[in-house]
């Protein structure tokens, strides 16, 4: 399986030599085959692996986290082991469990990949100043997740049965962005192979066997009955279309690439240069077949908000119906863009963008003090009842008043902008826009809530877990945010 592994990495060209590799470890038979095979590399890789608690399954989790610790120890591969609480994630953001553990692993790795890239700048300025030399510019860190052909599979029905588009019935690829998929030519059943005959253990999760969550459910349940009575070959055959729809997206994607040569245009803000806005023949676009409509205008947004990552389905249904529309219609889409039908054409733009907000100091009341109003913001303080739920609306929070020390400030970004993380780290701010993909032209007007550099809230977006309240909250600070979106 090893060669079956490097093969499958060479052909997808996966890995080069010298790269560094984060390797995300649970101590599962996937991941613990994945460190493996990496560290018996043959072209001098550089690897570091993490390891997420996530604070669940109490004594369970410790165990794995003490297990992945002697399995770094044994391949001498430095390990981090961070913990996050994904329940009290999973509360806060009305999501599941399994859900949060995916937000919150890929978070932590997005961090240590970041920090990872820090280090090699830093060395690099150093070296430059002791006169040795610009090192050889290297790729960007890799994130390995162990992902394999089952669990494409899963994902490709988990995906029809949501009603996903071809993209999504593609399945995983082996990359995305800095992340690989190393092990997405083999079976589950060749990685249990491979650590049995090299006498290589592993950890068990009991989640897996829990019923509760839709991809166990699949994996444990729908599968082993096609396998059984529909099709011995049902897994292959799933993989095979997810091919087939990877194949069939690509091609609609360069259809549609090919048509807005002809079809389409764009015209750029004078202020940065970036597209402000796209537009489209009516007349061109309304001949096109329906499928390759859509993908226009998956152009058109890709063009014009290349990060915007809220638009559904639903989206792009109402843009597609403005070119029926009388002249002059239009909708608002999510982040700050709108669709509008012109007399010939009909294009996707930003809508007029918010100038950078101005710096307010904020001077908050005490505890039962009048509310204190600084622009779209208000400012109140009441001592804690018994029983009384934190507010889940989205521009209303609570913050822990007592932990407020310095004059809070209302402003824009700056550098060195921080908040805390589940578990005491930090995130920088900068970071968190790349993370959250926030188009670069709207992270400039993007409104914090801040004490010095640490933030309390990044409007619209999160909150610090420093100033959260807790069991031990005696006052609290409400925030209400009247201006609506937080950007333009």
């Amino acid at each position: 399986m090893w060669g079956k592994v490097w093969h499958f990495i060479k052909e997808k060209d996966l890995l080069q030599p010298g790269d560094r590799v984060l390797v995300a470890v649970s101590g599962g038979a996937d991941s613990v085959c994945l460190l493996k095979v990496l560290a018996e590399n043959q072209i001098g890789l550089a690897l570091r692996a993490m390891h997420v608690h996530h604070g669940l399954r109490g004594e369970e989790a410790d165990r794995d986290a003490r297990f992945v610790q002697g399995i770094c120890q044994r391949l001498k591969i430095p390990l981090e082991i961070v913990y996050r609480r994904a329940g009290e994630y999973a509360r806060e953001n009305r999501i599941s469990e399994e859900e949060a553990g995916r937000i919150l692993r890929y978070e932590a790795l997005e961090e240590a990949a970041a920090r990872w890239e820090e280090e090699i700048s830093e060395q690099a300025s150093a070296d430059e100043k002791q006169d040795r030399g610009a090192a050889p510019k290297q790729r960007p860190v890799q994130i390995a997740v162990a992902h394999h052909q089952d669990d494409n599979a899963e994902t490709i029905l988990h995906h029809l049965l949501r009603g996903s588009g071809l993209r999504g019935l593609a399945g995983m690829r082996p990359v995305q962005g800095n992340r690989i998929r190393p092990l997405l030519g083999v079976r589950r059943s060749e990685i249990v192979a491979y650590l049995q005959e090299a006498e290589w253990e592993w950890c068990e999760d009991s989640s897996n066997e829990s019923g509760i969550y839709t991809r166990n459910r699949i994996r444990r349940e729908l599968i082993p009955c096609m396998i059984e009575k529909v099709n011995a070959r049902a897994v292959e055959n799933i993989l095979h279309a997810g091919e087939l729809m990877g194949q069939a997206d690509h091609y609609l994607e360069q259809q549609a690439i090919h048509l807005w040569k002809q079809l389409g245009y764009t015209e750029k803000s004078d202020g940065n240069g970036e597209i402000q806005r796209a537009v489209i023949n009516r007349e061109g676009f309304l001949a096109q077949e329906k499928i390759i409509r859509t993908y226009l205008i998956h152009r058109m947004l890709m063009l014009t908000a290349p990060e915007q990552k809220d638009i559904t389905a639903k989206h792009i249904q109402l843009i597609e119906s403005l070119a029926d529309c009388a002249v002059g219609s239009s909708c608002d889409l999510p982040g700050g863009l709108r669709a509008v039908r012109s007399y010939q054409e009909f294009y996707v733009e930003h809508r007029q963008r918010m100038q950078r907000p101005e710096p307010a100091e904020v001077n908050i009341p005490a505890p039962g003090e009048e509310p204190v109003r600084v622009g779209d913001f208000e400012f109140r303080a009441f001592f804690r009842e018994n029983g009384v739920e934190i507010p889940k609306k989205e521009y209303t929070k609570w913050f822990d008043y007592d932990k407020i020390k310095a004059t809070l400030s209302v402003r824009g970004r700056q550098q060195g902008d921080f908040f805390t993380l589940p578990g005491g780290g930090r995130k920088m701010l900068s970071r968190f826009l790349i993370d959250e993909k926030i188009p670069r032209g709207q992270r400039e007007h993007i409104l914090v809530l801040a004490e010095e550099n640490q933030i309390l809230w990044v409007v619209g977006y999160r909150i610090g877990e420093y100033y959260k309240i807790t069991e031990a909250t005696h006052s609290i600070l409400q925030v209400d945010f009247y201006g609506g979106k937080a950007y333009g």
